[in-house]
């Protein structure tokens, strides 16, 4: 594979990926995991085979840890970026993915908010005593203790 190296520009600004990782607020490791993956280009190399990175990689991988941390999926994230990368489009399906992506973080609300609601009940029923005697445990050891009939998914939705 060839080396590629940062055409040389008076006014473009190269950095190393500790930099862009601090501007980012991502680790290096992760800004290598985002340019394996594809949703970072990777980047040129110096002489010293460091990568090299532009201010336009500061604000992709600015955009794809907001994006994260706002709940998109990487793919969903992958789409967002081929939609920015066409500035010209119309944002219909922006728009689609974003009230998608609603949708999903109004259910996994949703089912935490059930979750929250029965362990509420849960601690409230117990009488302390001795865990032989603990509303908690048998709770948790009988589902048709509980007041939602269908299952929590609390590992699904917390985790």
């Amino acid at each position: 594979m060839k080396e590629q190296k940062p055409a040389p520009s008076t006014t473009e600004r190269y950095i190393g990926i500790g930099e862009l990782a601090r501007e980012s607020g991502c680790k290096p490791e992760t800004v290598r995991y985002y340019e394996q993956i594809g949703l970072l280009p990777s980047a040129p190399r110096n002489e010293g085979n460091q990568r090299r990175y532009t201010t336009a990689a500061i604000r992709r991988l600015t955009f794809i840890r907001h994006a994260r941390d706002f709940g998109f999926s990487v793919e969903a994230v992958r789409e967002l970026l081929e939609m920015a990368d066409h500035p010209a489009m119309p944002c219909q399906e922006v728009d689609t993915l974003a009230k998608h992506h609603l949708a999903e973080v109004e259910a996994r609300l949703a089912r935490l908010t059930a979750v929250r609601d029965e362990l509420k009940r849960m601690i409230n029923q117990c009488a302390g005593g001795s865990v032989g005697q603990c509303h908690i445990i048998d709770v948790l050891s009988d589902h048709r203790l509980c007041h939602q009939v269908e299952p929590h998914g609390g590992a699904d939705v917390i985790g």
